[in-house]
Order: structure tokens, then C-alpha cells, then sequence
């Protein structure tokens, strides 16, 4: 899959998520098999550029190329201003949101509400469009709610304005993350483009996304809730498409080492104190699936320091069940 003149090793995409796709979280996701990772969204609020928050979203040291940058708000000036910044910090690749449906972005009528007021939508790409040289990609939803599926309209507006690929997730600003993703919106945008569409929403497994692909005639995939606490999803689908054989699912021994890799560099990115808080979910996550893991969660959280946390984490893997005392 091709964005302007950067070719990806694969179509999977890492789905922006506020909180959950930091510079380390990406770098993961990428050794695990992503042709791309895409940054959380960085506001156009110029007054907030300065906080810590923001400053580490600016950071891409060490990442993998293409390094691509959400950003996020309501006033195309702004907006343009907020691109032209971050391809300073080194984006080669910057993603307008409109596809966000948290309460907090659309009250200013940011994220997704954005599709309510098409013209704001068109004036907004051009805007971008036009202030920076590298690729400008969006992501929308289907639509404002079910009676007003408007992403079609939306995604022909982002054609004549020179975005360069789309991702939609499927479901309207409405339904937040509730039911099933529907498809049948995505592969009407598909049908209308000829710019590169991305299909998001619900993608959990290499099935569903082969069904995914066939179904909307996507040309890449974007995954997000599904990779949390499990990257190697993406090596998962990115076999599965090319050989039509699944993976086995990685052994408790492997889990341990992929989630204590990504505990070191949490700690690093964050620093001690703050790492072991934002660690918190991951382990969460990673642990779900696992037996005895809402004991072994409730200890994680008493954890105070990286030894502590870390300690439980070796300590918590290494007594589930191996390969070898499945044999036995």
C-alpha cells in the first residue's frame, strides 16, 4: 500500500488512540508486523503545545519510517498551522481526525462531529492541504448518526482536496463503539474514490479480516482496540493474508518477554514514576485472557515502583502453563 510517495510494507495500520498509541506502543506494534502506526492526535490548540502531554507526542525519536501524526480540532488555520508543526518535529505524514467520537472532541465540534458541516470539512482539507508538503490523510466515520450517512460525501470532498488516503471506521459518530461495525457504507466510499480506503472497526482476527477485505474491497486494514495488550496481532494478519494458514497463539513465555520489552520502554519514555501508572492498563490488557488474572491485576495495581511491577509481571507468566507442561 502506497501514501504519496511512501510505499508500506504491508496494508495493516495501527489505529490512532488517545492515551494508548505512544511512541512506544507504535514502535511495538511496528516490530510485531504494522506497515504503519499512527500517532495519537496532537490538538491544534497552540496553548497547549507546550505541555508535557504534547511535547511527548512531538517526540519520534528512534521510530520507524514513515512516521504519521493525528491531529485534531475545528478551525482550518489552525489545523494547518498544527500540520506545519509537526512535519517540523518530523512527520512525513499528517492525519486530520474526524472519526474521534469522544464527548470531550466533539463538543467543541472537532473529531467526528465534523461531518455535520461538510463545507467546514472541505475548507478544512484544502487548508491543510495546501500548508504542508507531505502526504495529509483523514479519518471519518460513516456517518453523523444512521439517518445521516454522509461518508461518501465526505470522502469525495477529501478526494478533490488532495488527501491522499482514508480510513473509516465503521459505525457513525452515534454509535460511539456500541454494536457491530457496518461495512456496507465502507465499501460504497470504496466504490466512489480512487484514493486508498482503509477499513476500520471490530477488525479482532486474520478471519475477519480477510472478510473485511473481500467484503468492502478495502486496500488496507486499520486495527485498534484489537492490538491493545496484543500486538502480534498484526503478524497474525499479515500471515494469514499472504499463506491462508493462522498462527498458533504465542506461548505464556513469549507474552512475558513482548509485555516486559514494553514495560522498559514505558518506563523510559515516561520515567519511573509516571511509566508504572500508564503500565497499568497495558498489563491489563496483556493478562486478560490469561487464568487468575483478576488476582494477579489487583497486585499490579498496588505496585508502586518498576521492580515491584515488573517483579509480579515475570512472576505472574512464569507460573502459567508452558508448551512443555502441555505435553507432559
Amino acid at each position: 500500500m502506497r501514501i504519496g510517495p511512501h510505499q508500506l510494507a504491508n496494508n495493516l495500520l495501527v489505529a490512532p488512540m488517545a492515551g494508548v498509541t505512544d511512541r512506544p506502543f507504535r514502535q511495538l506494534c511496528r516490530r510485531m508486523g504494522a506497515g504503519l502506526a499512527v500517532s495519537e492526535m496532537v490538538t491544534a490548540d497552540a496553548s497547549l503545545w507546550g505541555t508535557r502531554k504534547t511535547v511527548r507526542r512531538l517526540d519520534h525519536e528512534g521510530e520507524q519510517l514513515p512516521v504519521a501524526v493525528q491531529i485534531v480540532g475545528a478551525d482550518p488555520d489552525k489545523l494547518a498551522r498544527a500540520a506545519q508543526v509537526n512535519v517540523d518535529h518530523g512527520a512525513q505524514i499528517v492525519d486530520i481526525n474526524m472519526g474521534c467520537p469522544a464527548k470531550k472532541v466533539c463538543k467543541v465540534a472537532a473529531g467526528s462531529a465534523l461531518m455535520q458541516d461538510e463545507a467546514l470539512v472541505a475548507r478544512i482539507l484544502e487548508t491543510v492541504v495546501n500548508a504542508v508538503d507531505v502526504p495529509v490523510t483523514l479519518k471519518i466515520r460513516t456517518g453523523w448518526d444512521r439517518d445521516h450517512r454522509n461518508g461518501v460525501a465526505v470522502a469525495r470532498l477529501a478526494e478533490q482536496s488532495g488527501i491522499q488516503a482514508l480510513a473509516v471506521h465503521g459505525r457513525t459518530r452515534a454509535d460511539k463503539f456500541a454494536g457491530e461495525a457496518e461495512y456496507q457504507t465502507l465499501a460504497a466510499i470504496k466504490a466512489a474514490v480512487s484514493i486508498p480506503v482503509v477499513a476500520n472497526g471490530d477488525i479482532d482476527s486474520p478471519l475477519k479480516a480477510r472478510r473485511v477485505l473481500d467484503g468492502t474491497g478495502a486496500d488496507g486494514l486499520m486495527i485498534g482496540r484489537a492490538a491493545q495488550g496484543r500486538p502480534w496481532i498484526f503478524r497474525e494478519i499479515g500471515h494469514y493474508l499472504a499463506t491462508g494458514e493462522l498462527l498458533p497463539a504465542p506461548p505464556a513465555a513469549e507474552v512475558r518477554d513482548i509485555l516486559l520489552e514494553h514495560l522498559e520502554n514505558l518506563y523510559a519514555f515516561y520515567g519511573h514514576t509516571h511509566g508504572v501508572k500508564v503500565a497499568r492498563k497495558h498489563i491489563a490488557w496483556y493478562s486478560r485472557t490469561q487464568p487468575n488474572s483478576t488476582d494477579f491485576r489487583q497486585r499490579i495495581n498496588q505496585a508502586e515502583t518498576t521492580q515491584q511491577q515488573s517483579g509480579l509481571v515475570k512472576h505472574y507468566f512464569n507460573s502459567l502453563p508452558q508448551p512443555e507442561d502441555w505435553a507432559a
